[in-house]
């Protein structure tokens, strides 16, 4: 029995990270012999894999660890690099508890006694639907004909979040703001979009009049009119930049650090949370300003309107994501039942 790792647990057996590469270890004649395996993560996986010779293994072998270790190689990569890590981190999760087992041998009692164990519930549903993906991948791959054992079990309540952010406490977030967070928070609110897709905003996305985002998480294309505030902003951004040291290239990025690089996600959290606390407003998520925004909008020019901005498929999608924010706008009933006093 080999050695408990005590560094890199998350690696598959045999697999050992030594600086930035990662390399496939075994014992030939005695010795040990390290195959290297790249410095990028995915593809080690997949050489990993290949030298593991998942593919060859029987069919009443497969246990859920193998079947992850497939999915990890052959379609985890395919995903998107936030989504690998999340995948990921409900991976090693699901593998703690399930890595052992055959597949034929897990149930849906045991899928409904991990939900009502963890304690994280939203976490919960997500690593339950990663589970499944897994294994219907299996029963793609032949690994099993049993039923997918989340079918039919109910993941536990979850209430979306509900919070509307006021004009003044939106203000007072922006009174804090760095340069480059207040240019990110003006884009995401006049735009409605995701943090991840301002972010990726580059110079080049500006044609013909129009701002053009593709939603990373649906697809879905959008072009954005350059007028009224959004031109401000992007008149700001592009002809006033953000001082960078001498003999630094500036990149394309719209939102840019003090180094003129791409901001990136974890440095926006920081710094969007360092302005609330200075604000006194603790409870403002960076995602908070789509919502405001959708709402906003909806207030004004429609729901249709808004249901275009935020780049929603349906309009019910929409309506619900608006209306539990801020409720309907209704008229009280219009029969007088009592009459007023004339005032003196």
């Amino acid at each position: 029995m080999g050695r408990r790792r005590t560094v890199h647990k998350k690696l598959p057996a045999h697999m050992h990270r030594k600086g930035n590469s990662y390399y496939f270890v075994q014992m030939v004649d005695g010795r040990r012999s390290w195959v290297p395996l790249g410095n990028d993560l995915a593809i080690a996986r997949l050489k990993w894999a290949e030298l593991t010779n998942i593919g060859d293994a029987e069919v009443e072998d497969i246990t859920f660890a193998v079947a992850v270790a497939r999915y990890r190689r052959d379609a985890l990569p395919a995903k998107a690099a936030k989504t690998q890590e999340e995948y990921d981190r409900a991976l090693d999760r699901l593998l703690a508890v399930f890595g052992k087992m055959p597949l034929d041998l897990i149930i849906p009692q045991y899928v409904r006694k991990y939900l009502d164990e963890r304690k994280a519930k939203v976490a919960g549903n997500r690593e339950k639907a990663v589970l499944s993906t897994v294994f219907n991948h299996a029963r793609e791959w032949g690994y099993t004909k049993a039923a997918n054992p989340c079918a039919g079990v109910k993941g536990n309540t979850e209430t979306g979040r509900l919070r509307y952010i006021e004009d003044q406490e939106l203000l007072a977030v922006l009174d804090h703001a760095c340069r480059p967070l207040r240019d990110a928070m003006e884009i995401a609110y006049y735009t409605g979009q995701r943090p991840s897709d301002v972010l990726k905003l580059k110079r080049t996305d500006i044609r013909e009049g129009t701002l053009f985002f593709r939603q990373k998480k649906t697809g879905t294309a959008l072009r954005f009119a350059i007028d009224g505030p959004l031109f401000d902003v992007l008149l700001r951004i592009t002809t006033d930049p953000i001082q960078i040291p001498a003999g630094a290239v500036r990149s394309l990025y719209l939102i840019q650090n003090e180094e003129g690089q791409q901001l990136g996600y974890r440095a926006l959290n920081y710094r969007f949370n360092k302005a609330c606390k200075a604000a006194g407003i603790p409870d403002f998520q960076f995602r908070d300003i789509r919502g405001k925004a959708g709402t906003d909008t909806e207030d004004v020019t429609g729901l249709g309107h808004a249901q275009r901005l935020l780049g929603h498929k349906n309009r019910k999608m929409t309506e619900h994501y608006i209306k539990e924010r801020l409720g309907y706008r209704v008229a009280p009933t219009p029969k007088l039942l009592i009459k007023q006093k004339k005032r003196a």
